[in-house]
């Protein structure tokens, strides 16, 4: 593509904006420019961003530094501190995409990181909004700015990151960029990280090899064989390959951070999962570094005994080589990872030499000594008798397995220090599974070399030599020359059943088994001692246990849990000086396998809820078969220790439940809210698909409350027969300039969410910009729910303020509830005393809590001077002076605030906070006086009775009143009560009212006259031109004919609210049938009146109206 390549270029001042114009596309403008003539056609390009091609920007050049603008301009997205030309809107800035300038930006990593990432600076591109909405001037100024310092960059050759454009532009300094900073801050601290070798599978092969492998391995498959021993090995090999291969299928979806099994499961399955497994695998490591520490402790005892020089007793001498080796173990790790890892490697190499002595040995001739000890070399005849299982001592299948299991863990030891690997999502799956492969073969050849050259008995006697002419009856050691017939009758201390030194008899070299029985257990105490305070850092760093948050804070440039390590310390000398592990082991075997457990369950569950955020980078698994390994691990749980498993759950259950009750202010996305998601679609579209039955009908509400907080009366009522029973929807409705309207509803509508969740509403919030309040609530009413569950009632408070409100607002008002009846919806309106509005509460909070924040943040400063240490001297004398000052001043300050909070209570509307409360108080013994005057499908009679059943309002007894015939009233009672008791409503009291049709009292009337005095047109009092005029000119007044052709249900208003003055005043709450007037017939300054009048100057009032359509039933 050709482009104007002259450097002459200008600014048109008239413009709304400037714009750089590509000065070259290619590497070359000459020879660029040269082909393009005479060859291909010019190519014309569309753009809105200019109308004149000759308007662009003259940019000077220092001698030499034009190629260098050329290069600068050509490097676009290539490099992260590369400027593409910008135009500038709203403070920001236009890239230069595809060619032409636009704010879209191309697909960029950092616009996809979390806030504080730790890999990469997290930017943020455009919103719609500033891509959608119409462009803004731009001043003079910032265009200035920004070509002064792309003119300053490109003549002093430096790279200019996009926020420091930004900022210049601004007016604004470019020192102290934050991403150059911090990569110059990480390239200054020289971050340690690590490999997959190095961090995962040097870490994985040390903490599964184990002591087992050196001094149980050889009983296992003497009591097993060697075809149920490698059973036994693949089965505790698949528990771990399927735990390795769920934890390797959640490493590589998304980035995985330090904590290792907890941030895996935490972060799948949610902070009640990995909150409760965290804390107890953190545990388990803690003291699974006394245990391995204990385990060398006892090897050099056994030398100290071999060689008599035990220094206290066998359990002191214990205690005291296992002190030693836990604070020389701790220097290592606080010294740091790095250290640590060198330490780790020098251990995987001294054991792999001991593995290889031990099978060099099985080659080398073997001697008369050794021979009596039961070793022959390979022999087919002892392979053979091996071979099937010889269980003595009670011991069976599973008995030996539980033993050899805890040898095969040990693979979330890279997992674990997630956090410190270059490539988690790489160097996870690739070393953990490539360690459980290698130690399971090492296993299985150890065990089969072992026990191809190994009798099961033998006696060490040399001179228990076969005599000729014997019969062997099948015995190996018989044939080869040996007869250890009488190990059948007493016990013998050699052979693969009876002396764990098998392998150092073996290897060529005894005392290098006894080095990698030391490197086995100090390398695998090392990783515990690692992994424990690295997994209780991430797990105090979620703040999920409030109170170890504490144990947080990190060290030095590898952020190293310096408190962590000393807490794993503390537990572990503990343990060791109890010296009480054999009882403690089975259940630190059943914590880890808790954790794999939950691992696996973890796989399954995110594959199950078919989240497309569950995307693992690593494909080589399968749900079914993580949740059999869940399974599976839950299974072995039992198998080795049955106490041990229950402990297990039931301090998981505990912790499970302590962390749902705390509810931590975490949001991971985790699989159990994407199951929550599909559980509640597949739960509507079941519920599509049911008809709807009189039996199950309740009330789903719409409450026009505006913002939830501003009228919590209105929603407490609602609330309060909806929770765990109904829909309950608070809406909003947001009226004048749609943009402005949209921004404020889009921004505000979490908080609000959020806003009934913290104060435990089970309400959702909905909010709709429109022209007008009608208009947005017609929306609501039609569009609002989900299949069956949509509002089938609609909830307001009364307009108290319809006598002084504009003309229109009552309109809308009053045809909300024309809309709600057209819709074929249930309508309530209540009324309070003191109204629903409590915006100038909320003000006056606001102001105070302002106040509040400024006295203690002037008595913070205060106190810091308060703890200034004192100077001698003429210092210490000024110094006591200035003191003096700022506790007057604060003295003063403080007056200032008491006067201005005085003054606020002053204008404080008690008696509106406490209406505003009077539904979340409960209610004492009372009545809810039920006014059933019309049949509207039995929702007035619905609501009250589901009051009664809530445990604020159970001790009100419900009062029925109904209309009548005075001569006919013990009838109409027996009626009523019948109906009641087939719907089986418990009531108090029926009263039949026999006078609701006689006039109201003349002050009664006299009153309701006033009120409507200033909405009537008075028409029969004009001529008839004039009356038409003024019809025209206000058609919401009241006409005479009007008032006349409705004065008899005028009549009954009024002398209802008499009635209701009469039976009612003390009832703590009144329900009552609410009117309805014809649409277009009734005018709506008469209904309001209707209403106004109907409910004046009583307790709380809910004027209810269903939609004609049972809701009872009095079938079963």
């Amino acid at each position: 593509m050709s482009m104007n390549n002259s450097p002459n270029v200008f600014l048109d001042t008239n413009a709304n904006r400037f714009q750089v114009n590509i000065i070259n596309e290619s590497r070359d403008n000459n020879e660029a420019s040269q082909e393009d003539v005479g060859s291909d056609p010019p190519h014309y390009e569309e753009t809105s961003f200019t109308d004149e091609a000759h308007n662009k920007l003259r940019i000077s050049y220092r001698p030499g530094k034009r190629e260098l603008y050329d290069n600068f301009l050509q490097r676009g997205e290539k490099t992260e501190a590369s400027l593409h030309p910008y135009d500038t809107h709203n403070k920001m800035y236009y890239l230069q995409t595809f060619g032409h300038n636009t704010m879209d930006p191309v697909p960029k990593i950092d616009y996809y990181r979390n806030t504080g990432s730790v890999s990469g600076n997290k930017l943020n591109r455009p919103s719609l909004l500033e891509i959608h909405e119409q462009l803004a001037k731009v001043s003079g100024k910032e265009r200035y700015n920004f070509f002064l310092f792309l003119f300053q960059a490109v003549n002093s050759n430096i790279a200019v990151s996009t926020s420091s454009v930004e900022r210049v532009a601004n007016g604004e300094s470019t020192a102290g960029d934050e991403t150059t900073a911090s990569k110059e801050e990480e390239n200054k601290t020289g971050l340690v990280k690590f490999g997959w070798v190095k961090g995962v599978l040097v870490r994985c092969m040390l903490n599964i090899w184990g002591v087992m492998l050196f001094i149980r391995l050889s009983w296992i498959v003497g009591q097993a064989g060697i075809g149920l021993g490698v059973i036994i090995i693949l089965l505790a090999t698949m528990v771990t390959s399927i735990t390795g291969l769920s934890t390797s299928a959640i490493a590589t979806n998304g980035f995985v951070r330090g904590g290792g099994a907890y941030y895996l499961i935490s972060r799948s399955l949610g902070p009640e999962f990995g909150g409760s497994i965290g804390l107890i695998f953190a545990f388990a490591n803690a003291v699974a570094v006394a245990m391995y520490v204990v385990g060398f402790a006892e090897t050099v005892v056994e030398l100290l005994k071999e060689s008599d020089t035990i220094m206290v007793d066998e359990s002191n001498d214990i205690r005291i080589i296992g002190t030693i080796t836990v604070v020389c173990l701790l220097g290592i790790s606080v010294a740091g990872m790095e250290w640590e890892a060198k330490a780790q490697v020098i251990l995987l190499v001294v054991l792999l030499i001991a593995i290889a002595n031990f099978f060099i040995g099985t080659v080398i001739p073997t001697n008369n000594e050794k021979k009596a000890r039961g070793f022959f070399n390979y022999q087919a005849s002892i392979f053979a008798e091996n071979f099937g299982p010889d269980f003595r001592g009670g011991e069976g299948f599973f008995s030996v397995f539980a033993i050899f299991f805890p040898a095969a863990t040990g693979i979330l030891a890279g997992a674990n220090i997630s956090g410190d690997l270059k490539d988690p999502q790489g160097a996870i799956p690739k070393g953990t599974m490539l360690a459980i492969l290698i130690t399971t073969v090492a296993y299985i050849g150890v065990a089969i070399c072992a026990a191809s050259c190994v009798v099961r008995d033998a006696t060490g006697n040399i001179n228990d030599t076969a005599v000729s002419g014997m019969s062997c009856n099948g015995s190996s050691a018989c044939n080869l020359g040996y007869d250890f017939s009488r190990c059948r009758n007493q016990p013998c201390d050699y052979g693969l059943m009876n002396n764990f030194q098998v392998m150092s008899m073996v290897s060529g070299f005894g005392p290098l088994i006894t080095a990698g029985i030391f490197s086995a257990t100090l390398s695998s105490a090392l990783a515990s001692l690692v992994s424990a305070p690295k997994v209780f850092q991430a797990l105090c760093k979620d703040n999920v246990y409030k109170g170890l948050h504490f144990f947080a804070k990190g060290y030095g440039k590898n952020n190293e849990p310096i408190r962590g390590y000393v807490l794993t310390f503390v537990i572990a000398m503990a343990f060791i000086l109890i010296a009480e592990l054999n009882t403690i082991a089975p259940i630190i075997s059943n914590f880890f396998l808790a954790s794999y457990a939950l691992i696996n369950f973890s796989c399954f569950h995110a594959s199950y809820a078919k989240s497309p955020g569950w995307r693992p980078a690593f494909r080589y698994y399968n749900m079914w078969v993580s949740l059999f390994g869940a399974l599976l691990c839950c299974g072995v749980m039992f198998v080795i220790n049955w106490w041990a498993a229950l402990i297990t759950y039931a301090i998981e259950l505990f912790l499970y439940i302590y962390v749902t009750y705390k509810k931590p202010e975490v949001n991971w996305g985790s699989s159990t809210q994407a199951l929550y998601y599909i559980n509640a679609l597949d739960s509507a579209l079941a519920l599509t698909a049911v008809e709807d039955h009189v039996k199950n009908f309740r009330p789903q509400c719409i409450v026009l409350t505006g913002a939830p907080m501003i009228r919590p009366a209105l929603l407490d009522i609602t609330h309060t027969f909806t929770k765990n029973n109904g829909l309950c929807i608070c809406c909003e409705v947001y009226t004048g300039p749609r943009k402005l309207c949209v921004k404020e509803m889009n921004s505000g509508m979490a908080k609000k969410q959020a806003w009934l969740t913290k104060n435990k509403r089970k309400a959702f919030y909905a909010a709709v910009a429109a022209d007008s309040f009608r208009d947005g609530v017609k929306s609501l009413l039609q569009a609002s729910g989900l299949g069956r569950m949509k509002p089938n009632t609609l909830v307001i408070g009364f307009k108290k303020d319809w006598r002084n409100a504009a003309a229109s607002q009552v309109e809308n008002y009053v045809g909300v509830i024309h809309d709600a009846f057209d819709f074929e919806l249930g309508m309530i309106i209540v009324r309070i005393s003191q109204g629903f509005d409590i915006t100038q509460v909320l003000q006056v909070q606001e102001e105070l809590e302002k106040l509040e924040q400024e006295r203690l943040a002037l008595e913070a400063t205060i106190r810091e001077n308060d703890f200034e240490e004192e100077k001698s001297g003429i210092c210490g004398f000024f110094r006591k002076a200035r003191k003096l000052n700022i506790s007057k001043h604060e003295t003063k300050k403080g007056n200032t605030i008491n006067t201005i909070q005085s003054m606020h209570m002053g204008e404080f509307n008690q008696k509106l906070l406490e209406a505003s409360t009077q539904f979340k108080k409960k209610q004492g013994k009372g009545t809810i006086d039920i006014w059933w005057l019309f049949d509207d499908g039995g929702l007035t009679i619905l609501i009250p009775y589901i009051l009664t059943i809530r445990k604020k309002w159970k001790n009100c007894k419900l009062r029925i009143f109904t209309g009548g015939k005075a001569n006919r009233i013990e009838e109409e009672k027996l009626v009523m009560a019948s109906l009641l008791s087939k719907f089986r409503i418990k009531f108090a009291d029926i009263n039949i009212i026999c006078d609701i049709n006689m006039k109201p009292n003349k002050e009664s009337w006299k009153f309701f006259e006033e009120m409507i005095e200033p909405y009537r047109l008075h028409e029969s009092c004009k001529d008839i031109t004039t009356a038409e005029k003024l019809k025209q000119e206000t058609p919401w007044k009241i006409t005479d004919a009007e008032l006349e052709a409705f004065k008899e249900k005028s009549y009954r208003q009024v002398r209802l609210n008499e009635l209701l003055q009469e039976h009612s005043r003390a009832a703590n709450l009144i329900v009552l049938s609410l009117p309805v007037a014809r649409k277009g017939v009734v005018s709506d300054y008469l209904y309001m009146a209707w209403l106004e009048i109907l409910s004046k100057n009583l307790p709380p009032t809910l004027m209810v109206r269903g939609n004609h359509k049972n809701v009872l039933t009095f079938y079963s």
